[in-house]
């Protein structure tokens, strides 16, 4: 199956919206249920050519009494229902339409809800990305699948941002590069101490992190003690050269590991707690809600992942596809696909999230051999990114490509 993402406001108000995605050649629509804020093309609408979307908001008719603490937003931008009236539109061409879910994401919620957002080491908030160590934040969560099940009565349910965010996110006016934070920083300051978070780290966590990320020597770890419950025992001793908390690997970590030292296990094991634990709720409340509807999960099998596309170390068998990111480097983005291809379980898929924008040109022979390398890494099916954003040269591209590869 290949499955072509949208938003609701490119189809609503355009009639030619549902022929021309048809046209692609793909069998299903991913269509956004759930989605945060963003500045979007609309290169086909005949109502605009730029929407402005200033908040993260829900394409279905919020009820009230359907929500507890955290209720979504409405837009203002699109009709209230703009979810159901793309759905419609849709199927009568004889698309599938699969709810594009956003879970955590959400700056309206985030801004409103400050102790129930991640918050790194150094205690800065990521209004965007909510906690699912909150209880509230996993409640929404669950309402929010079971409203888009029993409203928007989807043919398929596609899980995004299924577990904490960390902090990498293209903010307004992001300024975050010359600090020339590498890719373990980054994945240093996803970790999130909020009220509910840090209590579950051994207590020298956010010291060792917030030395690593300044390049001051570590605290001496020694038998560290929770600040919750529990225990957790330091081998090393701190001295001899390269591995103490003043060598030069300890001030400069080339890894996340190396970062942590003896934490790094139960650090890790909590991290992928809180994605694991989110998503068999939203997996057993979907199956309650509408049993035949597949689920697909956008997941990462790195166990440090925090985004959009959440860890997923040791696969999910109560998923019926799984999707990786094939944004950058084809090569790198194969190697992904084949980890997650081998933590498949038997009849499970593996879907590749395919990028048809800039910076990957307009040229169907390299999609299609982009296409192809995902394919040989076990993908079976492709999530195009995305029909309402490229121009026509790309989908004519993206036709093609997916005609030369399938």
């Amino acid at each position: 199956m290949n499955i072509a993402y949208v938003y609701p406001w490119d189809v609503v108000g355009d009639p030619s919206a549902p022929e021309r995605l048809a046209a692609l050649g793909v069998d299903a629509v991913a269509l956004a249920a759930s989605y945060h804020s963003t500045r979007a093309a609309t290169p086909y609408h005949p109502a605009h050519r730029v929407l402005d979307v200033p908040y993260p908001a829900f394409y279905l008719p919020v009820r009230p009494s359907a929500w507890g603490r955290l209720v979504p937003a409405t837009p203002a931008w699109t009709p209230a229902d703009a979810y159901l009236q793309a759905r419609d539109a849709l199927k009568a061409v004889g698309l599938q339409v699969h709810a594009w879910t956003v879970l955590t994401h959400n700056s309206h919620l985030g801004t409103a809800n400050p102790d129930l957002v991640v918050r790194n080491a150094f205690g800065d908030p990521y209004p965007y990305a909510l906690c699912p160590a909150h209880e509230d934040v996993i409640e929404y969560c669950d309402r929010l699948v079971q409203e888009i099940l029993t409203v928007g009565e989807p043919d398929g349910l596609i899980l995004e941002a299924c577990g904490p965010l960390g902090f990498g996110h293209q903010s307004v006016h992001e300024k975050t590069s010359g600090a020339d934070w590498t890719s373990v920083d980054a994945d240093l300051l996803s970790l999130c101490f909020c009220a509910a978070c840090a209590p579950r780290y051994p207590e020298p966590t956010m010291a060792r992190v917030r030395a690593a990320i300044d390049h001051t020597p570590a605290p001496h770890t020694g038998t560290g003690t929770r600040t919750g419950t529990g225990t957790t025992t330091d081998t090393g001793t701190g001295t001899g050269s390269g591995t103490g908390p003043g060598s030069a690997s300890a001030l400069h970590p080339t890894t996340v590991e190396e970062a942590l030292g003896p934490l790094a296990d139960e650090v890790r094991t909590i991290r992928v707690g809180l994605s694991t634990s989110l998503r068999e709720r939203l997996i057993a409340v979907s199956r309650r809600t509408a049993p035949n509807v597949p689920i697909t999960l956008h997941a990462n099998p790195d166990p440090w992942a925090a985004g959009a596309f959440a860890a997923l170390p040791a696969g999910e068998q109560g998923a019926d596809v799984l999707v990786a990111n094939c944004w950058g480097d084809p090569a790198t983005d194969a190697a992904r696909l084949t980890r997650l291809t081998e933590l498949s379980q038997a009849g499970q898929r593996v879907g590749a999230y395919v990028l048809a924008l800039p910076p990957r040109p307009a040229d169907p022979a390299v999609l299609a051999d982009h296409l192809r390398t995902y394919a040989k890494a076990g993908a079976t099916e492709f999530h195009l990114y995305h029909a309402g954003l490229a121009s026509r040269e790309r989908l004519t591209a993206l036709k093609e490509a997916l005609r030369q590869a399938t």
